[in-house]
């Protein structure tokens, strides 16, 4: 039987926003990526930040728990002739237990959220090199925060779907993102890797009536392991929805990124 983030997988692939290009070019100036470094990326999925990462990198360790998402990471690693790119099963708790050699930098992205945030910091501080850092990067939501029209009538089938409260893992809202991050910057800062720099960005991005129903059904609520046969009526009532709210079939939103770099104090 499937579960929610093996059949999110190619939906999460092919919909998710990139990160964006500051990003990556704060990594390359940061730690000075030259393609002799060594990278891990800690909760990869199916490879978001890792793939355009590897031609900066010697090679990358990409760490997942779910075998889809790693499956559909190595196949897109092929289509682009990447070939320094280990995939490996595994989580946060398994960090040092990898046997990995010495990291240089590891990359988290959104899967921070699910991170044991005191634990992880310390055992990557077993296995970064003397000059090593982590760097974590996510979207910033707070409740109030201004969000388009369009994003609650996504939420309204959503809900009639899954039903708010319903032990599916929808919600109404989105959660406090922004309270999550304040609390992993002031965690990384009273751990060994307390040296820690914030960048934030706005990243504006437009989605087509496709890419708004791909990107729910990459999510484990609307994934379609948790629809089954709903899946196409999902789709179908959420895209006459959508165009019922705006016929253009274009769907604007500005992401508020923020990253968080971390290394050791200098001596």
């Amino acid at each position: 039987m499937s579960t929610p983030f093996a059949s999110a997988a190619p939906y999460y692939a092919r919909y998710r926003p990139p990160y964006p290009r500051e990003f990556h070019t704060l990594l390359a100036d940061r730690f000075a990526l030259d393609g002799s470094q060594t990278v891990l990326d800690l909760g990869a999925g199916p490879g978001t930040l890792s793939l355009p990462l590897a031609p900066l990198a010697d090679h990358v360790y990409a760490v997942d728990p779910e075998p889809a998402m790693l499956a559909e990471g190595a196949r897109l690693a092929e289509e682009r002739g990447l070939t320094n790119i280990s995939w490996l099963r595994g989580d946060d708790t398994a960090v040092t237990r990898l046997c990995l050699p010495r990291i240089d930098l590891c990359v988290i992205g959104r899967a921070f959220h699910r991170m044991d945030r005191g634990r992880v910091p310390a055992d990557l501080d077993e296995v970064l090199a003397p000059r090593g850092g982590v760097a974590v990067v996510t979207s910033l939501h707070r409740p109030g925060d201004p969000r388009p029209a369009w994003l609650t009538v996504v939420e309204e089938v959503r809900d009639r779907f899954t039903g708010s409260g319903s032990g599916s893992g929808a919600r109404s809202r989105p959660a406090d993102e922004g309270a999550d991050w304040d609390d992993l910057v002031e965690r990384l800062a009273k751990s060994p890797l307390s040296r820690v720099e914030t960048h934030r960005w706005d990243q504006p991005v437009r989605h087509t009536v496709d890419e708004v129903i791909g990107l729910q059904l990459s999510l484990p609520a609307t994934s379609p392991a948790v629809l089954g046969e709903r899946t196409t009526a999902f789709g179908t009532q959420l895209r006459r929805a959508l165009l019922d709210h705006d016929p253009r079939g274009t769907y604007d939103r500005t992401l508020r990124i923020g990253a968080a770099v971390a290394t050791r104090p200098r001596r």
